[in-house]
C-alpha cells in the first residue's frame, strides 16, 4: 500500500482533496495549549479552526465513511475544558454528521496533578457522513470474558450465548500511552499509540481504501494504514514531523516496524520486581504507623 506524507496547513492540504475521496479520516488536532508545533492558545482558537475545517473534512469524505477525532482536553491554570465537547459543538452544525460513538481511551500513566485528580483518559468522536455507514464489527472483535456462558432458558437453552468470534470491544479501550519506553517513542511531544488508530481502521474503513490524517504528527494513523493493506494520506505543517513520520513509513517498508501489539496484556507490576515494593524508608517513623493502621 502506499502512503503520501506533505508538509503543509492541514486546511490547504484538505482543500486540494477531491470530494468523496477519503474512506476514513483520523485524526488529533492540536489542543490549543501552546506546544512547540501549537501556536494557537485559547478555546477561541480551538473553535475557529475546527470550523474553518469541518466543512472541508465532510466534503473529502466519501458518503458512508468515517470521522474519528480523537482529543484530549484542554488545560489551563488547573482549569479543565473538555475539547470533545468542544468539537462535538461544531460538528454537530453539519447536518451531514452523525455522531455514532464517544469512544474512551484510558491509560495508566501520565503527568502527576496536585491540585486536582490525574488526567488518565481521553475521547475519539466517532461521526459518519451519513445514516448508512461501513462498520466492519467482526474485524475488532476481542476474546469473551465468558466464554462457556450458555442461555439458561428458551428456545437455546444449553446452546453457547456468546459469538465464537469474540465480543464487541465497547467504547472505553484501554491502550498504554506512548511514553520515554514505549517502543513506538519518537521525538514527538504528543504521540498516541498505532492500536488506537488500527483497531479504527480496521472497523471502518475497507481494505485498499483510503485514509487521511490532517494532523499527521508522528505518523501512527499512517502506519496503522498500512498494517492493514489501506492507503494513506496526510501532512503537518512541521517538518522535523513529518520527516518521523516518513522515517517510521520506511522502517515499516523494510520490515523494521516497532509497534505494541493491541492484544498485549497491560503490565501488573510484580511484588518480588523491587518496583512493585513499598521503599523502607516510607516505612520508618510516622509512615511506618500509617501503614500499621491502615492494615
Amino acid at each position: 500500500m502506499v502512503a503520501q506524507l506533505f508538509r503543509k496547513d492541514a486546511l490547504k492540504f484538505l482543500s486540494e482533496l477531491p470530494s468523496n475521496s477519503a474512506d476514513l479520516i483520523i485524526s488529533s488536532p492540536p489542543y490549543c495549549m501552546g506546544k512547540e508545533y501549537d501556536t494557537h492558545c485559547t478555546i477561541e482558537d480551538f473553535i475557529e479552526i475546527h470550523e474553518h475545517m469541518r466543512d472541508e473534512l465532510v466534503r473529502v469524505l466519501k458518503r458512508g465513511g468515517s470521522i474519528c477525532w480523537q482529543i484530549g482536553h484542554h488545560v489551563s491554570n488547573n482549569v479543565v475544558v473538555p475539547l470533545d465537547a468542544v468539537a462535538y459543538s461544531v460538528f454537530s452544525k453539519s447536518k451531514k454528521l452523525k455522531l455514532r460513538n464517544r469512544i474512551i481511551w484510558t491509560f495508566g500513566h501520565g503527568a502527576h496533578c496536585r491540585k486536582r485528580f490525574s488526567g488518565r483518559h481521553e475521547s475519539v468522536l466517532w461521526f459518519t457522513k451519513g445514516s448508512v455507514y461501513r462498520f466492519s464489527l467482526d474485524a475488532v472483535r476481542v476474546p469473551q470474558k465468558y466464554p462457556g456462558k450458555r442461555h439458561h432458558k428458551g428456545p437455546k437453552q444449553g446452546e453457547p450465548s456468546g459469538n465464537p468470534l469474540g465480543k464487541n470491544p465497547g467504547d472505553v479501550w484501554e491502550i498504554p500511552n506512548v511514553k520515554s519506553n514505549h517502543v513506538e517513542k519518537t521525538a514527538h511531544p504528543c504521540q498516541f499509540p498505532v492500536t488506537l488508530a488500527q483497531r479504527l481502521v480496521k472497523a471502518l474503513c475497507p481494505r485498499g481504501g483510503l485514509v487521511v490524517d490532517p494532523f499527521l504528527g508522528s505518523g501512527s494513523t499512517a502506519i496503522a494504514a498500512l498494517l492493514e493493506g489501506r492507503r494513506f494520506m496526510g501532512c503537518d505543517i512541521e517538518p522535523k514531523y513529518v520527516r518521523i513520520a516518513q522515517s517510521r513509513i520506511d522502517d515499516f517498508n523494510a520490515g523494521l516496524s516497532k509497534v505494541r501489539p493491541l492484544d498485549r496484556p497491560i503490565h501488573v507490576p510484580r511484588a518480588g520486581d523491587g518496583v512493585a515494593q513499598i521503599p523502607e524508608e516510607w516505612l520508618s517513623g510516622r509512615s511506618r504507623r500509617i501503614s500499621v493502621l491502615a492494615k
